[in-house]
């Protein structure tokens, strides 16, 4: 058989077909942007209808009057921002430095103090800073930043120190410079543990905050001491629920902040 007439019987070889584009599920789903939302407005719109009805007393239309279930909630949400706010610039910065060369010796005292902080009593810490500070919101504020610090702190240290050194190798080895590598490969593939520690550090803010009123910080807790000492119901339930509606709000609110920054290449 001549050349030729190898080349005409013989097939040509089929390119193998590429495997089809993999599609990622979307990072938020209609169900996780509406269902707790809606539940929380059903929630709320009930306890209106509930206050709607409800034969109030003098002291208690006084107590929710004159806009003071605004201010309180306003406190409340002004509370929980600006000491979170303060806890992510102290505790994140804090954690890269004690993963970084010789400071990694002092982070077992900087855990102790931080777990100190959160094991203290809130409203025990709470009394001590308003001895030592006096009343108003300073105090409270400090108060709820200490208390909230260990789990950021905690999530940034482990993230960090989590990272796979390989991949650390390699990104020296193709010369980038040890911010480069902080900034581009470590900080990267911490961020999800270090996001669930901002989350649960929320949470805890707005919960402790609920002491504030105990030094002079205001806040929902207002409405729950006024309830308490007065023995009005009404308003002991409606700084409940604000307090709680408050919580599983902002938790929703950075359960999707977790799902956005979270970087595409770690999506499971």
């Amino acid at each position: 058989m001549t050349a030729a007439e190898v080349e005409e019987t013989s097939e040509p070889l089929e390119e193998p077909e590429a495997p089809p584009p993999v599609r990622r599920p979307p990072r938020l789903t209609w169900q996780k942007l509406t269902f707790l939302p809606v539940a929380l407005i059903v929630v709320l719109f009930v306890t209106w209808l509930w206050f709607a009805q409800a034969d109030l007393d003098a002291l208690t239309r006084n107590a929710l009057s004159g806009g003071q279930v605004t201010k309180a909630l306003w406190q409340h949400i002004q509370l929980t921002a600006i000491s979170t706010f303060f806890v992510l610039i102290i505790a994140i910065p804090l954690g890269i430095l004690l993963t970084r060369g010789v400071m990694s010796r002092a982070t077992p005292v900087a855990m102790a103090f931080a777990n100190m902080g959160q094991a203290t009593p809130a409203i025990g810490l709470l009394a001590l800073l308003v001895i030592w500070l006096g009343i108003g919101r300073r105090a409270a504020l400090i108060g709820i930043i200490i208390y909230a610090i260990l789990p950021v702190l905690s999530n940034t240290i482990t993230g960090l120190k989590a990272n796979d050194p390989t991949l650390l190798e390699a990104a020296r080895g193709i010369g980038m410079s040890p911010t480069g590598v902080l900034t581009r490969v470590e900080l990267p593939l911490a961020v999800p543990l270090i996001l669930a520690g901002v989350r649960t550090a929320l949470v805890l803010n707005v919960g402790t905050a609920t002491l504030a009123v105990f030094g002079g910080g205001g806040g929902l807790g207002v409405l729950i001491t006024t309830g308490i000492t007065n023995q009005r119901m009404p308003v002991l339930v409606l700084g409940s629920i604000l307090t709680v509606v408050l919580a599983l709000l902002v938790d929703w609110l950075a359960s999707l902040a977790e799902l956005l920054l979270r970087p595409r290449g770690l999506q499971p």
